[in-house]
C-alpha cells in the first residue's frame, strides 16, 4: 500500500497576490508570516530584484490540514499548459543527490500507473530540483 504524500497546489496566474487573497477568503486560508528579518511581505517583495517583485504569493490552511496554495506569475494566459497543477512533495527537506534520488524513485513508481516523465528541472541556487510529470490525461504536476 502506498503512503499518502503531502502536496502543494500551484496556480499559474497574472496577479499572484490578488488571486491568493481571493482564495484565502474562499477557503478561510491565511497569509503566512513573512520570512525572518522582514516586517511584512511588502518589505520582502521590495528586497527582491525588480523583475521578481510581485511574482509569487502563498496562503495556508491555518489548521495545517489542507495543502499550501502557491501562486506564481506567468506571462501567458491559459492556452495549453494547465493553470493549476499539483506539486507532490516527495523531496521535502532533501537536497542534492538525495533529493534527486527521491524524485527519481517516485517517478519510477508512477510511470507504471500511467504517468509520463516530462523533464527534470535541476536546482538553480534559488529553487531545489523538481521533476515535471504528466498524469494519465496529460495534466502537468511536479514531483517536488
Amino acid at each position: 500500500m502506498a503512503s499518502v504524500k503531502q502536496f502543494q497546489v500551484t496556480f499559474d496566474c497574472a496577479e499572484p497576490e490578488r488571486v491568493a487573497r481571493f482564495w484565502c477568503e474562499v477557503l478561510g486560508y491565511v497569509v503566512p508570516p513573512p520570512p525572518e528579518g522582514f516586517a511584512s511581505w511588502d518589505d520582502f517583495d521590495r528586497a527582491l530584484p525588480p523583475e521578481d517583485q510581485g511574482s509569487a504569493f502563498a496562503c495556508v490552511d491555518p489548521s495545517g490540514v489542507g495543502p499550501r496554495l502557491f501562486f506564481q506569475r506567468v506571462p501567458e494566459g491559459k492556452v495549453v499548459k494547465n493553470r493549476v497543477h499539483l506539486d507532490v512533495r516527495v523531496g521535502t527537506g532533501l537536497v542534492g543527490e538525495e533529493r534527486l534520488a527521491a524524485l527519481e524513485a517516485e517517478c519510477a513508481r508512477l510511470i507504471p500507473l500511467g504517468a509520463v516523465r516530462v523533464r527534470l528541472l535541476v536546482a538553480d541556487g534559488v529553487n531545489e530540483s523538481c521533476l515535471v510529470m504528466q498524469d494519465i490525461e496529460g495534466n502537468e504536476f511536479c514531483l517536488d
